[in-house]
C-alpha cells in the first residue's frame, strides 16, 4: 500500500459494511459530491464496497464525528453473474489525492472481479487512471437535467403499448425482460427497486410486459433510470409518463450519440450538463442488447 503525505502507510484495502455508511457519505461530501445516503445504503446491501481507512483517522471538511474512522478512499464493485461487473463511486479524500490510493483500490477491485468484464462511467479526473489500468472507452454518457416540460396533450408513440405502475406480480417478468436486454442477471438489484424508487412503471404490450423504468430521488433531482424498452418510442413513453408527475429537476443519463432520446429530452427542457466516458475492462465485449438499454439505474451501477 502507498503512504500518506507524512510517510505513514495506508492500511490494507478492506470490505466495508453497513457500519461504514456515515463514512461513505462523508467521503462523498468531502469531494463535493452529493451525500446520497439512500444510494450508499443500497450499494452496501447489493454490492461489494471496498475502502481504505485514513492512517490517522482524520476526516475531511465534513468531519462531523471528530475524525474517528474516516476513509481515505472507497470504490464499489457490483457483480452481475460471473462474467460482468461494474465499478462505481470511486472516491479518494481530497487530502489523500495523488498518493496512490485510487490505484490501490482499483487494482484490488479488478483482482476481486477475476475474469469478468468490468464497466464504469469515467469522469475526466478519473479517466487517466482507468486508461493506465487497461480500460477502453466504448461509448459516451451525458447527464440531461432540468424541469421536464410535459406535453399538454400527450399521444403515445406506440398506441399498442401503455404504461402502468408495477406490481409485485410483475417482478419475474421485469427480471426476464432486463436479462434479455442487459445480458446478465441483475435480479438482486432489481428486486430492491420497488423500495428504492419512488415510481416503477412497466410497459404493457399486446404480448405481455415489454419494458420498465423507474424514478428515484437524490438530493437535487429525480433520476429516471433504469429505462429498458424495445425501442425509442417505447422509451419515450415510459420516461414521459414518469416525468410528467415529477416536480423540480429531472436527471436522465443518456448516450448523446444515439438518435432516440437526446433531442427529445432537450425539447422537453432537459439540457446536457456533464459528459462521461463509458469504459470497459476485459477481453469480452459487454453482453446484452444495448439497443434496448436507454438509461442506467445510476452511473454508480454501469
Amino acid at each position: 500500500m502507498p503512504s500518506d503525505s507524512n510517510g505513514v502507510p495506508f492500511p490494507p484495502v478492506r470490505r466495508l459494511g453497513r457500519d461504514d455508511l456515515r463514512h461513505c457519505v462523508r467521503l462523498s461530501v468531502d469531494r463535493g459530491w452529493l451525500p446520497e445516503k439512500a444510494k450508499w445504503s443500497l450499494l452496501l446491501e447489493v454490492s461489494e464496497v471496498f475502502g481504505v481507512d485514513a492512517p490517522d483517522g482524520g476526516g475531511g471538511r465534513d468531519d462531523a464525528d471528530g475524525g474517528n474512522g474516516a476513509l481515505a478512499g472507497a470504490v464499489v464493485l457490483t457483480r452481475y453473474g460471473a462474467d460482468l461487473a461494474s465499478v462505481g463511486m470511486m472516491l479518494v479524500a481530497a487530502r489523500h489525492g495523488r498518493l496512490g490510493v485510487g490505484r490501490a483500490l482499483m487494482e484490488h477491485l479488478l483482482a476481486e472481479a477475476g475474469d469478468a468484464t468490468v464497466t464504469l462511467f469515467a469522469t475526466d479526473l478519473g479517466k487517466p487512471l482507468y486508461d493506465k489500468l487497461g480500460f477502453r472507452t466504448i461509448r459516451r454518457s451525458a447527464a440531461f437535467t432540468g424541469p421536464f416540460r410535459a406535453e399538454p396533450t400527450r399521444t403515445a408513440d406506440n398506441s399498442k403499448m401503455r404504461t402502468r405502475p408495477a406490481t409485485t406480480a410483475d417482478m419475474t417478468a421485469i427480471i426476464d425482460v432486463d436479462k434479455a436486454a442487459f445480458g446478465a442477471d441483475r435480479s438482486r438489484l432489481l428486486r430492491r427497486l420497488p423500495a428504492f424508487a419512488g415510481q416503477l412503471l412497466v410497459l404493457q404490450a399486446e404480448h405481455g410486459l415489454a419494458g420498465f423504468a423507474a424514478a428515484w430521488q437524490n438530493h437535487t433531482s429525480t433520476v429516471i433510470g433504469p429505462v429498458v424498452a424495445p425501442d425509442g418510442a417505447a422509451a419515450r413513453l415510459l420516461i414521459g409518463d414518469l416525468a410528467a408527475g415529477i416536480r423540480g429537476q429531472v436527471r436522465l443519463d443518456l448516450d448523446p450519440d444515439r438518435p432516440e432520446l437526446p433531442a427529445w429530452a432537450a425539447r422537453h427542457g432537459l439540457k446536457p450538463a456533464g459528459l462521461n466516458a463509458v469504459m470497459a475492462y476485459g477481453h469480452r465485449p459487454p453482453p446484452g442488447d444495448p439497443a434496448r438499454l436507454f438509461a442506467p439505474i445510476s452511473i454508480a451501477l454501469a
